[in-house]
């Protein structure tokens, strides 16, 4: 086999190559793997191909491989960035997570998850002011994002954004699983920060949105036995897991957590989970990305955050057109914390001012988001 002649990378056409597959179908119709990037793929059993074609300008980010082939690479004229022995996490991952693989090992209880060995690891080289593993962050945070843009392509998303302390069992809970469901139903992608309490109930809602209405109630009543993740994870993911066990198939969603909040589980009800160590970049990235509105349900510090983070470009229109704001339980956003009177003063004349809104009820929401335009 004789290597093709390397074609110049012009950003036209997709080089990324992000599974075995995707590999060997390039390798067989492309005939070169010049100039491609090949995204944290096993290439073990690869090596004959590796040792004939092209690899002029190639990228290999985090692929085992025969170190004769990684040797050939990159005198070749290809970069070859090893995997990191000794990690939880792959620095150069090329989907978003699932929560079977964040929670792998529950059985045995949370700490033994890659999530919460993820987490101890974040915690012990941010003390250490280690280099590489900031490096390793950054690769990592920069390879979600990535994965999460090509998970979105084409879809219309709708963030729900609301505190981790709304409890399972609760009013409030039940009617955020409502909300869930209903934007899921209406063919909206449910996105939200993928933590416990109103995050999770806005995932749960999109998992419930298939099957009949009568799903939902009994999935409540099953998890609020586990009302917080509080004294213990596994019990409170453990409840999750089996809601999920005996409901199988769910809607998607997707949540974007952090490891940075530490002491909040992702929850399992998001199909895609988007984890970040860098909350700056989680948070920005999660707003960004809801280009058909959002809803804020009451919530703290956290959820007042993300209301100014996402007017500040609605403000500037520095995304384009302005995307909806529904903050929801009056008496929340304009007694306990007045975010609304400074929203609205904020908005003011500018075009962002029809698309904001404020309801008393959570069932008022999805009318509100259709009617400013999400």
């Amino acid at each position: 086999m004789h290597p093709t002649p390397a074609q110049p990378y012009d950003g036209t056409h997709d080089r990324e190559i992000e599974s075995l597959a995707e590999f060997d179908e390039v390798v067989s119709t492309r005939g070169t793997l010049a100039h491609f990037r090949v995204q944290a793929v096993d290439l073990t059993d690869r090596t004959d191909v590796l040792l004939a074609v092209d690899t002029a300008g190639a990228v290999f980010l985090g692929c085992p491989m025969d170190p004769a082939a990684a040797t050939m690479a990159r005198t070749r004229g290809a970069l070859v960035f090893p995997p990191i022995p000794g990690l939880s996490f792959d620095p150069y991952r090329a989907f978003v997570y699932t929560p079977d693989e964040l929670f792998a090992s529950l059985d045995e209880g949370y700490e033994s998850t890659p999530d919460a060995r993820t987490y101890r690891w974040f915690q012990q080289t941010k003390a250490d002011g280690d280099i590489f593993a900031s490096m390793l962050r950054a690769i990592h945070d920069d390879a979600v994002s990535d994965a999460l843009d090509e998970l979105l392509v084409g879809s219309r998303v709708v963030g729900v954004m609301g505190g981790h302390a709304m409890a399972r069992g609760t009013d409030a809970y039940a009617g955020a699983a409502r909300l869930g469901r209903e934007l899921a139903r209406a063919g909206l992608t449910v996105a939200t920060g993928g933590g416990p309490g109103a995050m999770e109930a806005a995932n749960l809602g999109a998992y419930a949105a298939p099957f009949p209405d009568a799903m939902l109630p009994e999935a409540l009543q099953l998890l609020a036995k586990a009302p917080k993740f509080t004294p213990s994870v596994t019990d409170w993911a453990s409840a999750a897991f089996a809601v999920r066990t005996r409901w199988p198939g769910g809607g998607t969603s997707v949540g974007v957590p952090t490891w940075f909040y530490g002491h909040e589980p992702p929850n399992p009800f998001a199909a895609h989970l988007a984890k970040y160590f860098s909350n700056a970049t989680r948070e920005d990235g999660l707003l960004a990305r809801c280009t058909a509105g959002v809803v804020f349900l009451p919530g703290a510090a956290g959820t007042v955050q993300e209301i100014f983070d996402n007017a500040t470009p609605n403000y500037y229109e520095s995304r384009g057109e302005p995307t909806p704001m529904v903050l929801v339980d009056r008496a929340h956003w304009t007694e306990w914390l007045p975010a609304w009177p400074l929203l609205r003063k904020l908005a003011g004349e500018r075009s962002m001012g029809a698309r904001i809104a404020l309801v008393d009820r959570i069932e008022e929401a999805p009318e509100a988001l259709k009617r400013l335009g999400g």
